[in-house]
């Protein structure tokens, strides 16, 4: 049995809930980490780190964050990125691919099925 091959541009992801974040009146967002755990409260007591990280996105990551809305798939936001970004965001596929990946392995986002049952699967990119 072969098992299918997913495509990432169908993914529909959505922020985490129990991420908290902030947007500015200029539009930047802040993400507030939680230092949780044994050796963070250690680290915490002894070398002064902080309780919560703040995480501060550029340009791009705060447009993109924007888009996250557990409605709109990776491919529907490439082309809004391209369409606010022109030639500036090239190469944009692989980059906006990674930076959903490095999103994911943070657990700032998370994967949920697709809003549209009617999305075909069978387009391939």
């Amino acid at each position: 049995m072969s098992k299918k091959s997913e495509n990432y541009l169908d993914l529909v992801f959505a922020r985490k809930s129990s991420l908290r974040y902030e947007e500015s009146e200029g539009g930047e967002i802040t993400l507030f980490i939680e230092n949780k755990g044994i050796f963070n409260r250690l680290a915490q007591k002894f070398l002064k780190k902080p309780a919560v990280t703040q995480i501060h996105l550029e340009e791009f990551g705060n447009f993109i964050w924007k888009q996250i809305d557990s409605i709109q798939t990776v491919s529907q936001i490439s082309q809004k990125v391209h369409e606010h970004f022109q030639e500036k965001a090239e190469p944009l596929i692989p980059r906006l691919v990674q930076y959903f990946k490095i999103l994911e392995s943070y657990n700032f986002i998370e994967r949920k099925t697709p809003q549209n049952p009617g999305i075909s699967e069978t387009s391939e990119q």
